[in-house]
């Protein structure tokens, strides 16, 4: 399995860029040989790669900044494609992220390659909608150069990309379903995983058959759209704050800690800002809320569970779980049923250790080596071959 893996930013940063460096990292592992198209290098890739940088030359880099985001992405794409034209013998499947694959996605249809666009949120329209009308609902506008802010270039270019491409990888059933409500056939979305970082975050000592408050945490960039608010609002109309605290860790785009005030200025909340050392919160932790109304499937859903955490997340964070299984399933925006959520997990401890119990069960299944395999295997049923054509 030879793949062209092409990632337009900097590799092994943070968020998108940590999730780009773990799935090359676990296609290696899983026996993939990994060609990789990327904008710089923050962290040290398997040394079987083949790389490529498009906008670093040994030690100097070219800041994204300098050039802008659009035209770094359309650089990227533009090596990437020529390099692809230039050596069509050597792959077997191309993978690209959105904003920086129209030309490598193209130029991989017209030689006969397998392409496949990687989709780290919901269809872009949908997630533009959801981020917008939770600001209207609070009255806040996102930054200008907020991610999840309207831009019709961007919508307009990953549109054609979405269409250039054969196949969509979708992490979440939640983001498949955003494409099928936008009309996309089902043969087109393909279904893989994000995983965690086994060595990072593992279980604490968390009982949660105590007598004790509980702890939840969030973590996270605090955004409307991941929904903290409901989750404030829930643990605060929940028994849970009588005894419990609620860990809030991340940093708050400009206008939401202000708009949410009276809810963080209670005492059973902390406010802890950004934090280095979130594998040991969670491990302090024995919930871990994301009431999200869009996500591509968060990684910190996976962390957590590593970590030993029981979820109570939305319909909407993509989270690898099952409802009453191994975690607690709420529909987004619904405050009632968070806050019944909590209230039954802090009532029923033996229940809580229930959900902990399981969810350990299978953490096996969701690491980055496993959502390598799983990714290497997605592959493998879509190769063409010059017999068979798409097998």
């Amino acid at each position: 399995m030879r793949v062209l893996y092409s990632f337009p930013f900097r590799i092994g940063a943070e968020r998108i860029c940590r999730t780009a460096w773990y799935q090359v990292d676990g296609a290696v592992r899983a026996g993939a040989e990994v060609t990789v198209f990327t904008g710089s290098v923050a962290r040290r890739l398997p040394s079987q790669i083949r790389l490529h940088t498009t906008l670093s030359l040994g030690r100097f880099r070219i800041p994204l900044r300098a050039l802008g985001r659009t035209r770094a992405c359309q650089l990227h794409d533009w090596m990437t494609a020529r390099w692809l034209a230039a050596h069509p013998s050597q792959i077997d499947v191309v993978h690209g992220w959105p904003l920086a694959s129209l030309l490598t996605l193209q130029t991989a249809k017209r030689l006969g390659i397998a392409c496949f666009l990687e989709r780290p949120n919901a269809h872009t329209a949908y997630a533009y909608q959801a981020a917008a009308e939770e600001g209207r609902r609070l009255g806040i506008d996102l930054p200008p150069d907020h991610d999840h802010r309207h831009n019709q270039s961007y919508l307009d270019h990953e549109e054609k990309e979405y269409a250039g491409a054969d196949f969509l990888l979708c992490p979440s059933d939640f983001v498949a379903q955003s494409f099928r409500d936008c009309g996309f056939d089902q043969g087109k979305l393909l279904r893989h995983h994000y995983g965690y970082d086994k060595d990072r975050f593992f279980p604490g000592s968390q009982d949660p058959t105590e007598d004790r408050g509980l702890v939840m945490l969030y973590a996270g960039v605090c955004e409307p759209r991941k929904g903290l608010h409901y989750a404030l609002e829930a643990w605060l109309n929940s028994g849970a704050h009588q005894q419990g605290k609620f860990l809030v860790c991340g940093e708050f785009v400009p206008g939401y800690a202000e708009r949410l005030a009276n809810l963080l200025d209670h005492p059973s909340v902390q406010v802890l800002g950004h934090r280095n050392d979130l594998p040991e919160l969670m491990r302090q932790s024995d919930l871990f809320v994301l009431s999200s109304v869009e996500e591509g499937s968060a990684l910190v859903t996976y962390e957590a569970r590593g970590s030993g955490c029981v979820l109570l997340v939305s319909d909407g964070a993509g989270a690898v779980c099952g409802h009453m299984d191994n975690a607690m399933v709420h529909p987004m925006r619904d405050i009632g049923a968070l806050t019944k959520d909590i209230n039954h997990v802090n009532l029923d401890r033996a229940f809580l250790k229930r959900l902990r119990n399981a969810s350990l069960s299978t953490i096996g299944d969701i690491t980055w080596k496993g959502a390598g395999r799983r990714l290497v295997e997605v592959y493998s049923t879509k190769i063409r071959t010059p017999e068979s054509g798409r097998s």
